[in-house]
Protein backbone atom coordinates (compact mmCIF):
# COMPACT_ATOMS: atom_id res chain seq x y z
CA UNK A 1 0.00 0.00 0.00
CA UNK A 2 1.42 3.15 -0.79
CA UNK A 3 0.90 6.86 0.65
CA UNK A 4 -1.86 7.56 -1.24
CA UNK A 5 -3.45 4.78 -0.45
CA UNK A 6 -2.92 5.21 3.18
CA UNK A 7 -4.73 8.26 3.09
CA UNK A 8 -7.44 7.29 1.73
CA UNK A 9 -8.02 4.56 3.70
CA UNK A 10 -7.58 6.86 6.65
CA UNK A 11 -10.31 9.25 5.21
CA UNK A 12 -12.71 6.04 5.14
CA UNK A 13 -12.04 4.82 8.70
CA UNK A 14 -12.61 7.93 9.80
CA UNK A 15 -15.63 8.71 7.74
CA UNK A 16 -17.02 5.19 8.45
CA UNK A 17 -16.63 5.84 12.53
CA UNK A 18 -18.93 8.98 11.90
CA UNK A 19 -21.79 6.95 10.41
CA UNK A 20 -21.33 5.05 13.48
CA UNK A 21 -22.58 8.15 15.67
CA UNK A 22 -23.39 7.22 19.16
CA UNK A 23 -23.43 3.57 18.33
CA UNK A 24 -25.06 0.70 18.32
CA UNK A 25 -25.80 0.69 22.48
CA UNK A 26 -27.40 4.52 22.25
CA UNK A 27 -29.17 3.59 18.65
CA UNK A 28 -30.89 0.62 20.36
CA UNK A 29 -31.78 3.18 22.78
CA UNK A 30 -33.08 5.73 20.55
CA UNK A 31 -35.36 2.88 19.03
CA UNK A 32 -36.59 1.66 22.14
CA UNK A 33 -38.21 5.19 22.60
CA UNK A 34 -39.84 5.14 19.60
CA UNK A 35 -37.70 7.05 17.71
CA UNK A 36 -35.14 6.86 14.51
CA UNK A 37 -31.82 8.23 14.76
CA UNK A 38 -30.85 11.17 12.52
CA UNK A 39 -29.51 9.37 9.62
CA UNK A 40 -32.28 7.17 9.60
CA UNK A 41 -34.50 10.49 9.48
CA UNK A 42 -32.12 11.82 6.78
CA UNK A 43 -33.03 8.75 4.71
CA UNK A 44 -36.46 8.68 5.28
CA UNK A 45 -36.97 12.24 4.18
CA UNK A 46 -34.70 12.45 0.87
CA UNK A 47 -34.73 10.95 -2.46
CA UNK A 48 -33.15 7.46 -2.89
CA UNK A 49 -29.03 8.19 -3.39
CA UNK A 50 -29.18 11.91 -3.21
CA UNK A 51 -28.51 13.23 0.41
CA UNK A 52 -24.90 14.56 0.23
CA UNK A 53 -23.34 15.28 3.88
CA UNK A 54 -21.18 18.34 4.84
CA UNK A 55 -18.99 19.13 7.65
CA UNK A 56 -19.06 15.37 8.83
CA UNK A 57 -15.71 16.02 9.75
CA UNK A 58 -16.20 19.03 12.25
CA UNK A 59 -15.18 18.71 16.11
CA UNK A 60 -15.83 20.70 19.17
CA UNK A 61 -12.72 22.39 20.34
CA UNK A 62 -13.93 22.46 24.35
CA UNK A 63 -11.18 21.43 26.95
CA UNK A 64 -13.19 22.32 30.07
CA UNK A 65 -14.98 19.59 32.62
CA UNK A 66 -14.15 16.39 30.91
CA UNK A 67 -14.63 17.43 27.26
CA UNK A 68 -10.82 17.60 26.29
CA UNK A 69 -10.18 14.95 24.17
CA UNK A 70 -14.11 13.66 24.24
CA UNK A 71 -15.35 12.38 20.55
CA UNK A 72 -18.41 13.23 19.18
CA UNK A 73 -18.74 12.15 15.75
CA UNK A 74 -20.39 15.30 13.65
CA UNK A 75 -20.30 17.03 16.81
CA UNK A 76 -24.12 15.72 16.94
CA UNK A 77 -25.61 16.85 13.80
CA UNK A 78 -25.72 15.63 10.52
CA UNK A 79 -25.72 18.38 7.83
CA UNK A 80 -26.40 18.47 4.33
CA UNK A 81 -28.23 18.86 0.68
CA UNK A 82 -30.16 17.01 -1.51
CA UNK A 83 -33.40 16.09 -3.67
CA UNK A 84 -37.09 16.10 -2.18
CA UNK A 85 -39.54 14.57 -4.34
CA UNK A 86 -37.08 15.89 -7.06
CA UNK A 87 -36.67 19.39 -5.25
CA UNK A 88 -33.72 20.58 -3.99
CA UNK A 89 -33.65 21.09 -0.01
CA UNK A 90 -31.20 21.11 3.19
CA UNK A 91 -31.18 19.68 6.18
CA UNK A 92 -29.67 20.03 9.90
CA UNK A 93 -30.51 17.15 11.78
CA UNK A 94 -29.37 17.19 15.77
CA UNK A 95 -28.80 13.04 16.31
CA UNK A 96 -29.65 12.12 20.12
CA UNK A 97 -27.34 9.33 19.92
CA UNK A 98 -24.35 11.48 20.50
CA UNK A 99 -23.93 13.49 23.57
CA UNK A 100 -27.71 13.71 23.49
CA UNK A 101 -27.69 15.76 20.68
CA UNK A 102 -26.71 18.79 23.00
CA UNK A 103 -25.60 22.25 21.27
CA UNK A 104 -22.46 22.95 21.13
CA UNK A 105 -20.37 25.90 19.28
CA UNK A 106 -19.61 23.80 16.16
CA UNK A 107 -22.63 22.12 16.16
CA UNK A 108 -24.50 25.10 15.98
CA UNK A 109 -22.01 26.61 13.35
CA UNK A 110 -22.99 23.47 11.36
CA UNK A 111 -26.78 24.58 11.48
CA UNK A 112 -25.42 28.31 10.26
CA UNK A 113 -23.78 26.97 7.29
CA UNK A 114 -26.06 25.04 6.37
CA UNK A 115 -29.27 27.31 6.30
CA UNK A 116 -27.10 29.93 4.82
CA UNK A 117 -26.32 27.89 2.37
CA UNK A 118 -29.78 27.18 1.80
CA UNK A 119 -30.43 30.93 1.22
CA UNK A 120 -28.17 31.39 -0.89
CA UNK A 121 -29.20 28.38 -3.25
CA UNK A 122 -33.03 29.36 -3.03
CA UNK A 123 -34.22 26.18 -1.32
CA UNK A 124 -36.04 25.10 1.61
CA UNK A 125 -34.50 24.07 5.11
CA UNK A 126 -35.54 21.66 7.49
CA UNK A 127 -34.23 21.19 10.85
CA UNK A 128 -34.92 18.25 12.59
CA UNK A 129 -34.47 18.86 16.10
CA UNK A 130 -33.91 16.15 19.38
CA UNK A 131 -31.52 17.42 22.07
CA UNK A 132 -30.91 17.23 25.47
CA UNK A 133 -30.52 21.41 25.03
CA UNK A 134 -27.49 23.36 25.30
CA UNK A 135 -24.21 22.13 26.10
CA UNK A 136 -23.19 23.37 29.10
CA UNK A 137 -19.50 22.71 29.20
CA UNK A 138 -18.91 25.33 26.39
CA UNK A 139 -20.48 27.96 27.93
CA UNK A 140 -21.02 30.90 26.60
CA UNK A 141 -19.33 29.85 22.98
CA UNK A 142 -22.74 27.79 22.54
CA UNK A 143 -25.03 30.10 23.69
CA UNK A 144 -23.68 32.72 21.18
CA UNK A 145 -24.29 29.76 18.45
CA UNK A 146 -27.89 29.89 19.56
CA UNK A 147 -28.45 33.97 18.66
CA UNK A 148 -26.30 33.46 15.27
CA UNK A 149 -29.03 30.76 14.25
CA UNK A 150 -32.19 32.74 15.04
CA UNK A 151 -30.58 35.63 13.29
CA UNK A 152 -30.82 33.42 9.79
CA UNK A 153 -34.16 32.14 11.26
CA UNK A 154 -35.44 35.22 10.95
CA UNK A 155 -33.41 36.82 8.39
CA UNK A 156 -34.85 33.70 6.07
CA UNK A 157 -38.14 34.29 7.13
CA UNK A 158 -40.39 34.40 4.22
CA UNK A 159 -37.29 34.18 1.64
CA UNK A 160 -37.18 30.22 2.10
CA UNK A 161 -39.81 28.08 3.47
CA UNK A 162 -38.19 26.39 7.05
CA UNK A 163 -40.00 23.75 8.60
CA UNK A 164 -38.81 22.46 11.57
CA UNK A 165 -39.28 18.64 12.46
CA UNK A 166 -39.49 18.28 16.51
CA UNK A 167 -39.06 15.00 16.53
CA UNK A 168 -38.07 14.70 20.96
CA UNK A 169 -36.89 17.04 23.08
CA UNK A 170 -36.32 21.26 22.71
CA UNK A 171 -35.88 22.83 25.69
CA UNK A 172 -35.03 26.15 27.24
CA UNK A 173 -33.78 28.68 24.80
CA UNK A 174 -33.84 26.35 21.74
CA UNK A 175 -36.99 26.39 21.40
CA UNK A 176 -36.99 29.99 20.05
CA UNK A 177 -35.67 27.89 16.59
CA UNK A 178 -38.63 26.30 16.23
CA UNK A 179 -40.89 28.84 17.07
CA UNK A 180 -39.04 30.87 14.34
CA UNK A 181 -39.92 28.57 11.56
CA UNK A 182 -42.38 28.70 8.91
CA UNK A 183 -44.18 24.88 10.44
CA UNK A 184 -43.44 22.52 13.72
CA UNK A 185 -44.39 19.11 12.85
CA UNK A 186 -44.49 17.08 16.73
CA UNK A 187 -44.82 13.46 17.36
CA UNK A 188 -47.58 12.89 19.90
CA UNK A 189 -46.37 11.65 23.43
CA UNK A 190 -42.66 12.03 21.89
CA UNK A 191 -42.26 15.80 21.33
CA UNK A 192 -42.14 18.70 23.64
CA UNK A 193 -40.78 21.96 23.43
CA UNK A 194 -40.64 24.31 26.58
CA UNK A 195 -38.86 27.24 28.29
CA UNK A 196 -38.29 25.18 31.67
CA UNK A 197 -38.29 21.36 31.62
CA UNK A 198 -39.91 20.14 34.91
CA UNK A 199 -36.44 20.66 37.28
CA UNK A 200 -36.94 24.06 36.61
CA UNK A 201 -40.13 24.09 36.94
CA UNK A 202 -39.89 22.34 40.80
CA UNK A 203 -36.92 24.86 41.52
CA UNK A 204 -37.91 27.78 40.68
CA UNK A 205 -41.59 27.72 41.18
CA UNK A 206 -42.51 25.40 43.37
CA UNK A 207 -44.55 23.41 40.66
CA UNK A 208 -44.32 19.83 39.91
CA UNK A 209 -45.39 19.40 36.04
CA UNK A 210 -44.27 16.37 33.66
CA UNK A 211 -42.58 16.95 30.25
CA UNK A 212 -46.46 16.36 28.68
CA UNK A 213 -48.02 18.75 30.51
CA UNK A 214 -45.38 21.78 29.87
CA UNK A 215 -44.30 21.17 26.57
CA UNK A 216 -46.58 18.08 24.68
CA UNK A 217 -48.27 18.02 21.58
CA UNK A 218 -51.50 18.47 23.54
CA UNK A 219 -50.29 21.65 24.81
CA UNK A 220 -48.90 23.34 21.64
CA UNK A 221 -51.78 21.29 19.07
CA UNK A 222 -54.71 22.63 20.61
CA UNK A 223 -53.91 25.74 22.89
CA UNK A 224 -51.00 27.72 22.17
CA UNK A 225 -51.40 27.21 18.23
CA UNK A 226 -47.59 27.19 17.71
CA UNK A 227 -47.68 23.59 16.28
CA UNK A 228 -48.85 22.59 12.91
CA UNK A 229 -49.01 19.25 12.62
CA UNK A 230 -49.22 16.05 15.40
CA UNK A 231 -48.06 13.17 14.04
CA UNK A 232 -48.00 9.49 15.40
CA UNK A 233 -44.32 9.04 14.75
CA UNK A 234 -41.23 10.03 12.83
CA UNK A 235 -42.29 8.55 9.63
CA UNK A 236 -45.57 10.34 9.49
CA UNK A 237 -43.83 13.42 10.85
CA UNK A 238 -41.24 13.19 7.64
CA UNK A 239 -44.26 12.95 4.82
CA UNK A 240 -45.86 15.63 6.41
CA UNK A 241 -43.06 17.79 5.87
CA UNK A 242 -42.55 16.26 2.04
CA UNK A 243 -46.29 17.26 1.49
CA UNK A 244 -45.83 20.75 2.76
CA UNK A 245 -42.86 21.13 0.39
CA UNK A 246 -45.49 20.50 -2.43
CA UNK A 247 -47.48 23.28 -1.97
CA UNK A 248 -44.97 25.74 -2.03
CA UNK A 249 -42.10 27.05 -4.21
CA UNK A 250 -37.96 26.55 -3.36
CA UNK A 251 -38.27 30.70 -2.27
CA UNK A 252 -40.03 33.37 -2.34
CA UNK A 253 -39.33 34.68 -5.87
CA UNK A 254 -40.95 31.09 -7.57
CA UNK A 255 -43.95 30.51 -8.25
CA UNK A 256 -45.31 26.91 -6.32
CA UNK A 257 -44.95 24.31 -9.30
CA UNK A 258 -48.67 23.29 -11.16
CA UNK A 259 -49.22 19.57 -10.97
CA UNK A 260 -51.61 17.36 -13.13
CA UNK A 261 -53.95 16.53 -10.79
CA UNK A 262 -55.79 14.70 -13.07
CA UNK A 263 -59.00 16.07 -12.21
CA UNK A 264 -61.41 18.01 -14.82
CA UNK A 265 -61.41 21.57 -14.16
CA UNK A 266 -64.93 21.63 -15.09
CA UNK A 267 -66.31 19.34 -12.90
CA UNK A 268 -69.55 20.68 -11.27
CA UNK A 269 -69.83 20.28 -7.68
CA UNK A 270 -73.50 18.09 -7.55
CA UNK A 271 -75.66 18.21 -5.24
CA UNK A 272 -73.09 21.00 -3.33
CA UNK A 273 -75.80 23.38 -1.55
CA UNK A 274 -77.73 20.19 0.28
CA UNK A 275 -74.54 20.26 2.71
CA UNK A 276 -76.13 22.91 3.92
CA UNK A 277 -78.96 23.09 6.32
CA UNK A 278 -82.37 25.53 5.47
CA UNK A 279 -81.67 27.22 8.75
CA UNK A 280 -78.83 29.39 8.58
CA UNK A 281 -78.28 28.86 12.38
CA UNK A 282 -77.43 25.79 12.29
CA UNK A 283 -73.89 24.45 11.46
CA UNK A 284 -72.75 22.45 8.84
CA UNK A 285 -69.84 20.46 8.15
CA UNK A 286 -67.58 23.25 5.68
CA UNK A 287 -64.72 20.33 5.05
CA UNK A 288 -67.29 18.49 2.63
CA UNK A 289 -67.04 21.89 0.83
CA UNK A 290 -63.69 22.00 1.03
CA UNK A 291 -63.40 18.12 -0.02
CA UNK A 292 -65.47 18.61 -2.63
CA UNK A 293 -64.41 21.75 -4.65
CA UNK A 294 -60.22 21.03 -4.15
CA UNK A 295 -58.54 18.73 -6.59
CA UNK A 296 -59.11 15.16 -5.90
CA UNK A 297 -60.97 16.06 -2.51
CA UNK A 298 -57.22 16.75 -1.17
CA UNK A 299 -56.63 19.05 1.88
CA UNK A 300 -53.68 19.45 3.72
CA UNK A 301 -54.84 21.29 6.91
CA UNK A 302 -52.84 23.45 9.15
CA UNK A 303 -53.31 23.81 13.00
CA UNK A 304 -56.29 21.45 12.72
CA UNK A 305 -56.64 21.23 16.64
CA UNK A 306 -56.28 24.27 17.23
CA UNK A 307 -58.88 27.22 17.16
CA UNK A 308 -60.86 24.87 14.92
CA UNK A 309 -63.79 27.83 14.33
CA UNK A 310 -61.16 28.91 11.95
CA UNK A 311 -59.78 25.86 9.07
CA UNK A 312 -56.77 26.88 7.46
CA UNK A 313 -54.91 24.74 5.01
CA UNK A 314 -53.80 24.01 1.34
CA UNK A 315 -55.01 22.52 -1.62
CA UNK A 316 -55.04 22.30 -5.38
CA UNK A 317 -57.37 23.78 -8.14
CA UNK A 318 -56.33 22.77 -11.65
CA UNK A 319 -52.84 21.75 -9.91
CA UNK A 320 -52.43 25.30 -8.47
CA UNK A 321 -51.51 25.34 -5.18
CA UNK A 322 -54.05 27.68 -3.11
CA UNK A 323 -54.28 28.47 0.65
CA UNK A 324 -57.64 28.13 1.98
CA UNK A 325 -59.27 29.66 5.06
CA UNK A 326 -62.85 28.96 6.42
CA UNK A 327 -65.16 29.67 8.92
CA UNK A 328 -66.36 26.55 11.41
CA UNK A 329 -69.66 26.58 12.24
CA UNK A 330 -69.47 23.39 14.17
CA UNK A 331 -66.82 25.34 16.88
CA UNK A 332 -68.46 28.17 18.25
CA UNK A 333 -70.95 28.82 15.32
CA UNK A 334 -67.72 30.30 13.25
CA UNK A 335 -67.38 33.12 15.29
CA UNK A 336 -64.01 34.74 15.19
CA UNK A 337 -62.27 35.27 18.29
CA UNK A 338 -58.42 36.03 19.13
CA UNK A 339 -57.14 32.27 18.37
CA UNK A 340 -59.03 32.27 15.24
CA UNK A 341 -57.74 35.46 14.03
CA UNK A 342 -54.12 34.75 15.06
CA UNK A 343 -54.31 31.47 13.19
CA UNK A 344 -56.06 33.28 10.49
CA UNK A 345 -53.76 36.13 10.04
CA UNK A 346 -50.32 33.48 10.23
CA UNK A 347 -51.87 31.60 7.67
CA UNK A 348 -52.59 34.54 5.05
CA UNK A 349 -49.09 36.29 5.60
CA UNK A 350 -47.31 32.86 5.03
CA UNK A 351 -49.45 32.16 1.52
CA UNK A 352 -48.39 35.61 0.56
CA UNK A 353 -44.87 35.33 1.60
CA UNK A 354 -44.32 32.24 -0.78
CA UNK A 355 -46.72 33.08 -4.01
CA UNK A 356 -49.87 31.25 -2.81
CA UNK A 357 -52.91 32.53 -3.86
CA UNK A 358 -55.66 32.53 -0.67
CA UNK A 359 -59.22 31.61 -1.28
CA UNK A 360 -61.56 32.94 1.58
CA UNK A 361 -65.02 30.73 2.18
CA UNK A 362 -66.98 33.10 4.49
CA UNK A 363 -68.91 31.41 6.89
CA UNK A 364 -69.26 34.00 10.41
CA UNK A 365 -71.62 35.60 12.06
CA UNK A 366 -69.46 37.69 14.21
CA UNK A 367 -66.20 38.60 15.92
CA UNK A 368 -67.06 37.81 19.35
CA UNK A 369 -67.69 40.00 22.00
CA UNK A 370 -68.14 40.20 25.66
CA UNK A 371 -65.81 41.61 28.76
CA UNK A 372 -63.83 38.41 28.64
CA UNK A 373 -62.53 38.42 24.87
CA UNK A 374 -61.92 42.24 25.63
CA UNK A 375 -59.64 41.22 28.51
CA UNK A 376 -57.95 38.99 25.57
CA UNK A 377 -57.52 41.72 23.26
CA UNK A 378 -59.93 40.70 20.46
CA UNK A 379 -59.57 44.34 18.98
CA UNK A 380 -55.86 44.05 18.98
CA UNK A 381 -55.56 40.13 17.23
CA UNK A 382 -58.56 40.65 15.33
CA UNK A 383 -56.96 43.89 13.50
CA UNK A 384 -53.85 41.34 12.51
CA UNK A 385 -56.82 39.54 10.67
CA UNK A 386 -56.92 42.64 8.53
CA UNK A 387 -53.56 44.13 8.53
CA UNK A 388 -52.49 40.24 6.75
CA UNK A 389 -55.40 40.47 4.04
CA UNK A 390 -54.25 44.11 3.14
CA UNK A 391 -51.03 43.76 2.99
CA UNK A 392 -50.68 39.74 0.94
CA UNK A 393 -50.73 41.06 -2.74
CA UNK A 394 -51.54 37.64 -4.25
CA UNK A 395 -54.74 36.64 -5.82
CA UNK A 396 -57.63 36.74 -3.12
CA UNK A 397 -60.78 35.71 -4.06
CA UNK A 398 -63.69 35.05 -1.30
CA UNK A 399 -66.95 32.84 -1.57
CA UNK A 400 -69.85 33.94 0.83
CA UNK A 401 -71.33 30.93 1.59
CA UNK A 402 -73.62 32.15 4.40
CA UNK A 403 -73.25 33.87 7.07
CA UNK A 404 -71.41 37.48 6.17
CA UNK A 405 -72.32 39.78 8.90
CA UNK A 406 -70.36 42.91 10.49
CA UNK A 407 -66.80 42.77 11.03
CA UNK A 408 -66.35 39.07 10.61
CA UNK A 409 -67.52 40.06 6.63
CA UNK A 410 -64.55 42.11 6.19
CA UNK A 411 -61.90 39.86 8.37
CA UNK A 412 -62.70 37.20 5.79
CA UNK A 413 -61.71 39.28 2.82
CA UNK A 414 -64.21 41.54 0.84
CA UNK A 415 -63.84 44.00 -1.77
CA UNK A 416 -62.93 46.84 0.39
CA UNK A 417 -60.16 45.16 2.36
CA UNK A 418 -58.98 44.25 -1.16
CA UNK A 419 -60.24 40.59 -1.83
CA UNK A 420 -59.79 40.77 -5.84
CA UNK A 421 -63.09 38.44 -6.22
CA UNK A 422 -65.99 37.91 -4.04
CA UNK A 423 -68.49 35.66 -5.09
CA UNK A 424 -71.45 34.49 -3.38
CA UNK A 425 -73.86 31.87 -3.19
CA UNK A 426 -77.65 32.41 -3.47
CA UNK A 427 -77.75 30.93 0.47
CA UNK A 428 -75.31 34.18 1.57
CA UNK A 429 -76.78 36.44 4.00
CA UNK A 430 -74.59 39.90 3.72
CA UNK A 431 -75.75 42.58 5.68
CA UNK A 432 -73.37 44.96 8.85
CA UNK A 433 -75.73 43.18 11.55
CA UNK A 434 -78.43 40.24 11.85
CA UNK A 435 -82.19 41.35 11.89
CA UNK A 436 -82.30 40.63 16.25
CA UNK A 437 -79.81 43.20 16.22
CA UNK A 438 -81.23 45.73 13.92
CA UNK A 439 -84.53 45.52 14.52
CA UNK A 440 -83.85 45.80 18.77
CA UNK A 441 -82.00 49.26 17.64
CA UNK A 442 -83.75 50.86 14.47
CA UNK A 443 -87.11 50.32 16.08
CA UNK A 444 -86.46 49.98 19.58
CA UNK A 445 -88.66 53.28 20.54
CA UNK A 446 -91.34 52.40 18.35
CA UNK A 447 -91.16 48.52 19.68
CA UNK A 448 -91.35 50.29 23.42
CA UNK A 449 -94.64 52.14 22.72
CA UNK A 450 -96.31 50.07 21.08
CA UNK A 451 -99.13 47.79 22.56
CA UNK A 452 -97.90 44.54 21.56
CA UNK A 453 -94.18 45.03 21.39
CA UNK A 454 -93.46 41.01 20.99
CA UNK A 455 -95.52 41.45 17.45
CA UNK A 456 -94.49 44.60 16.26
CA UNK A 457 -90.91 43.43 16.94
CA UNK A 458 -91.35 40.06 15.26
CA UNK A 459 -93.15 41.95 12.39
CA UNK A 460 -90.06 44.33 11.67
CA UNK A 461 -87.57 41.74 12.05
CA UNK A 462 -89.04 40.06 9.54
CA UNK A 463 -89.33 42.95 7.48
CA UNK A 464 -85.41 43.77 8.06
CA UNK A 465 -84.98 39.99 7.55
CA UNK A 466 -86.82 40.25 3.65
CA UNK A 467 -85.02 43.31 2.70
CA UNK A 468 -81.07 42.72 3.70
CA UNK A 469 -80.83 39.44 4.76
CA UNK A 470 -79.56 37.96 1.30
CA UNK A 471 -76.66 38.45 -1.63
CA UNK A 472 -78.64 40.76 -3.97
CA UNK A 473 -78.23 44.10 -2.03
CA UNK A 474 -74.79 43.76 -1.79
CA UNK A 475 -74.66 42.42 -5.40
CA UNK A 476 -77.02 45.69 -6.15
CA UNK A 477 -73.95 47.72 -4.84
CA UNK A 478 -71.77 45.89 -6.68
CA UNK A 479 -69.96 44.74 -3.29
CA UNK A 480 -69.73 41.45 -4.52
CA UNK A 481 -69.03 40.46 -8.07
CA UNK A 482 -71.94 38.03 -8.33
CA UNK A 483 -74.27 35.75 -6.97
CA UNK A 484 -73.04 32.39 -8.30
CA UNK A 485 -74.92 28.72 -8.86
CA UNK A 486 -73.19 26.40 -5.81
CA UNK A 487 -72.43 23.88 -7.88
CA UNK A 488 -70.23 25.71 -10.62
CA UNK A 489 -67.77 27.20 -7.62
CA UNK A 490 -64.53 24.63 -8.73
CA UNK A 491 -64.73 25.93 -12.25
CA UNK A 492 -65.62 29.48 -11.50
CA UNK A 493 -62.43 29.46 -8.73
CA UNK A 494 -60.62 27.57 -11.35
CA UNK A 495 -61.40 29.59 -13.94
CA UNK A 496 -60.65 33.22 -11.22
CA UNK A 497 -57.26 32.15 -10.86
CA UNK A 498 -56.39 31.91 -14.15
CA UNK A 499 -57.47 35.29 -14.62
CA UNK A 500 -55.63 36.48 -11.31
CA UNK A 501 -52.43 34.49 -12.90
CA UNK A 502 -50.07 37.56 -13.66
CA UNK A 503 -52.00 40.28 -11.18
CA UNK A 504 -49.74 43.38 -10.37
CA UNK A 505 -50.12 44.97 -7.08
CA UNK A 506 -48.66 48.52 -6.62
CA UNK A 507 -47.96 49.29 -3.29
CA UNK A 508 -46.08 52.51 -1.42
CA UNK A 509 -42.69 52.01 -0.53
CA UNK A 510 -42.03 50.69 3.15
CA UNK A 511 -39.45 48.96 5.13
CA UNK A 512 -42.61 47.23 6.64
CA UNK A 513 -45.70 47.42 8.39
CA UNK A 514 -46.49 48.04 12.33
CA UNK A 515 -48.87 45.34 13.10
CA UNK A 516 -50.04 44.72 16.41
CA UNK A 517 -48.42 42.50 17.73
Amino acid sequence: MNLNQEKLLDLRERKDKILQMGGPKNIDKQHSRGKLTARERIDCLFDKNTFSETDALVKHRCTLFGMEGKEIPADGAVCGSGKIRGKNAFVAAQDFTTAGGSFGEMHGKKFCKTIDAAAKCGAPFIQIIDSGGLRLQEGQDASEAYALLFRRHTLYSGVIPQITLLLGSCGGGAAYGPALSDFIIMVEGVSRMYMGGPAFAKTMLGEVKTEEELGGTSLHGRITGLCDFVTKDDKEAIEIAKDILSYLPSNNREQPLVIDTGDDPDRVNKGIMDILPEDSKSPFNMYKIIHEIVDNGKFLEVKKDFARNMITGFGRFNGQSVGILANNSQFMGGVIDVNAAVKHARFVRLCDAYNIPIIHLQDSPAVLIGQAEEKRAIIKHGSKMLHAITEATVPKITIIIRNSYAGAQLCMANIPMGADYVFAWPTAEITSVGPDTAASIIFAKEISNAEKPDELRAQRIKEYTKLFINPYVAAERAYIDDVIEPEQSRSILINTLQLLKNKVDERPWKKHSIIQL
